[in-house]
């Protein structure tokens, strides 16, 4: 009865695309998940959505002929800092587990 949805990668302006992706989550975990699961993580604006993310992931590597196949989104809450007397808080931000298509692969690695 509950079937899945899919997201249509068209009808997105192409200049909000290209300002979805803020930049690639490099770290351990994440090469860890690269491996295992042909996940990529990135740090997203705020107000992003997952057909958003999913197009702008397609378009920004559509010479590599790069498939998406599902995206994740994590809200991250921004922690709560001191210095001394005075306190803060980090900003909250957002992060897209990116799930590629059997046999793609993106390496930030290699690229310069």
């Amino acid at each position: 009865m509950s079937a899945r949805k899919t997201v249509q990668v068209t009808n997105y302006n192409p200049e909000r695309l290209m300002t979805m992706l803020l930049a690639p989550i490099v770290s351990e975990k994440a090469t860890f998940i690269a491996d295992k699961h042909n996940q990529v993580i990135f740090r997203v604006r705020p107000d992003a959505t997952k057909g958003e993310i999913k197009a702008a992931v397609e378009l920004m590597w559509k010479d590599k002929k790069v498939e998406v196949e599902s995206v994740q989104i994590v809200n991250v809450m921004g922690k709560v800092k001191r210095f001394g007397a005075f306190k803060g808080r980090r900003r909250n931000w957002k992060k897209a587990y990116v799930s590629l298509k059997p046999g793609q692969e993106l390496n930030f690695a290699t690229e310069a």
